[in-house]
C-alpha cells in the first residue's frame, strides 16, 4: 500500500498504525522536517527502513540523514534512475546514495 502525507507530523502520527516496511521522506517537509521526522520514527523503535528523496545535495544534509539511520539518500534529479534502486537496497539492509551527491569513505 502506498500512502502519502503533506507534512512530517502526519507521518509520525500515522506511523504506529501503518507499521510500514519502508518510508520515503523529503528533508524539506512543512512542520517537522524530514530529519526530525526520521528521528521520531527511530524513537518509536520500529524496523521501517528510511530513504530520503531530496533536492539537497549538500554533504551536511547527507550526513544528517544517514545519522538518523536512513539507508537511502536520493537526489530528486536522479529520481527516475535511483529511487527504486534505493528502496530495494534499503529493504535488503544496504545503503544507497545517489551518485550525483558528494561522497565520503565513512558515509
Amino acid at each position: 500500500m502506498l500512502k502519502t502525507f503533506g507534512n512530517g507530523q502526519a507521518v509520525v502520527d500515522e506511523f504506529r498504525e501503518l507499521n510500514p516496511d519502508l518510508v520515503v521522506l523529503d528533508i524539506s517537509m512543512p512542520g517537522l522536517n524530514g530529519i526530525e521526522t526520521a528521528q521520531k520514527l527511530r524513537a518509536a523503535q520500529r524496523n521501517a527502513k528510511i530513504v530520503f528523496l531530496t533536492v539537497h545535495k549538500d554533504l551536511d544534509y547527507l550526513r544528517s540523514a544517514l545519522a538518523t539511520g536512513a539507508l537511502g539518500y536520493v537526489a530528486k534529479d536522479r529520481l527516475a534512475s535511483d529511487l527504486i534502486l534505493a528502496m530495494r537496497a534499503a529493504l535488503a539492509g544496504r545503503r544507497f546514495v545517489s551518485c550525483s551527491l558528494p561522497q565520503e569513505q565513512d558515509t
